[in-house]
């Protein structure tokens, strides 16, 4: 991630939040690998910054913040390199900005581009400064936003083809039923509006998608991740299984022959790959917590946690919220399904007092129903093709439409009503 040289009291750290807008930002793609420094001469310009450096879409760059001037900064790098973007805060009058940078440029690589925050809407000194090569000239005081969209103004072609949308499932226990979401989900977004998914299943030792999809594939996603230097979207599309019309698998081995120890950027280089070749990419995490899952988990676009109305599943969904509220801290918070509610003589917490302590409410509440899941396991096939009509078949439509943007669920859905009722309110 990105790393920070200073350290200052954030007491005023929600004072950005009105500068964050969410739509823009989940449009941005992320930044490539670059160098960028800046030099930020007011303390509201440092806690943007900061804001900058805790942003998944900047996991790729080397960013240094200092509390220093342009003039600093013309002598810091009078004996270093200058790095691919300088981001510089300046007071100075409109008159006085371009006599401030001569410093500056003798010093200055001709490849490093410029970004200059000024307190003056000058128009003639906009102008002058682009016609000295200054990338941008913003009006401070500038927001995280503002920043991040100059960044990628610069440095990400507009002209290239959109990156896929990346989803990941991830359960808040083993056997809460997190891999079934996934693979459904998968399904129904292929199926619904007739688009290229590719389904990742992540759990090497253990993943279910491969029986789910009654698939056997040769090769799968052990092939990618141990052979980084061939990836590619050829290689990738060989190794892909053809689940149905607009689904395709990227399987588990789901052996026991090696250890899976992985470093934490693993699975970079291929949701990269993944991103570029379908529109949607669903990632069928295992319930873990590891450098590689916290990593994978601070870069997607969306993520859904699933729990079972039990203690455990409460405290662990606490935590993991708590944990990527940390990771995140400028995206929305993850999709809660409750899932297995209603299972015969256990006893269990009502979705109300489950989620109250958590603070988010459940896009969805599925029942227990070992008939309709079994059966469905058991033969290969998913909800939507074992029964269409059923209410948890409508339920896992739902979450298509929310994960992908299509819609917004005011109210958590409930599959089953009829016979859910008199168990909501049970604990």
């Amino acid at each position: 991630m990105s790393t920070v040289d200073y350290t200052f009291k954030n007491d005023a750290a929600d004072e950005a939040d009105d500068a964050i807008r969410p739509a823009e930002l989940e449009a941005m793609r992320p930044l490539p690998r670059i160098s960028v420094h800046a030099f930020c001469e007011s303390e509201a310009m440092l806690r943007t910054m900061e804001r900058c450096a805790q942003d998944r879409r900047l996991a790729k760059v080397s960013l240094k913040i200092s509390s220093a001037s342009i003039a600093a900064a013309a002598n810091m790098f009078a004996s270093a390199p200058t790095p691919n973007l300088l981001i510089l805060e300046t007071s100075a009058q409109p008159g006085d900005i371009m006599e401030e940078l001569a410093p500056l440029a003798e010093v200055c690589d001709p490849s490093t581009k410029v970004v200059i925050v000024g307190r003056y809407n000058d128009i003639p000194l906009y102008r002058e400064l682009i016609r000295n090569g200054i990338s941008e000239y913003m009006v401070g005081p500038v927001g995280m936003t503002d920043v991040l969209a100059a960044m990628s103004a610069i440095f990400v072609d507009p002209d290239a083809e959109p990156l896929g949308r990346s989803l990941a499932f991830i359960g808040a226990k083993g056997g809460c039923g997190s891999s079934t979401i996934a693979h459904n989900c998968a399904f129904d977004i292929s199926n619904l509006f007739q688009t290229e998914v590719i389904l990742a299943d992540l759990d090497l030792p253990y993943g279910t998608a491969n029986i789910d999809f009654d698939q056997d594939p040769p090769q799968g996603i052990s092939e990618a991740i141990y052979s980084p230097d061939r990836l590619d979207e050829v290689f990738l599309d060989r190794l892909l299984a053809k689940c149905s019309q607009h689904l395709s698998l990227l399987a588990a081995p789901s052996m026991l022959d090696r250890g899976y120890d992985l470093e934490r950027g693993s699975f970079q280089p291929i949701l990269e790959v993944l991103q570029r070749s379908a529109p949607i990419t669903v990632l069928d995490v295992p319930h873990a917590w590891s450098e590689w899952t916290r990593t994978l988990l601070s870069e997607v676009d969306e993520l859904v946690i699933t729990a079972v109305p039990d203690l455990a599943n409460l405290r662990n969904a606490k935590n993991m919220l708590d944990a990527l509220k940390k990771l995140r801290p400028n995206d929305k918070p993850p999709h809660l399904i409750l899932n297995q509610v209603g299972l015969p003589k256990r006893p269990e917490i009502s979705p109300s007092d489950f989620c109250e302590p958590l603070g988010v409410e459940p896009v969805a509440i599925i029942p227990f129903d070992a008939q309709l899941f079994g059966a469905a396991s058991n033969s290969g096939r998913m909800i939507a093709e074992m029964d269409r009509k059923s209410p948890t078949a409508e339920t896992f439509s739902q979450i298509a439409h929310l994960v992908t943007g299509r819609a917004t669920m005011k109210k958590p859905k409930k599959a089953g009503i009829g016979k859910m009722l008199g168990l909501l309110g049970r604990k």
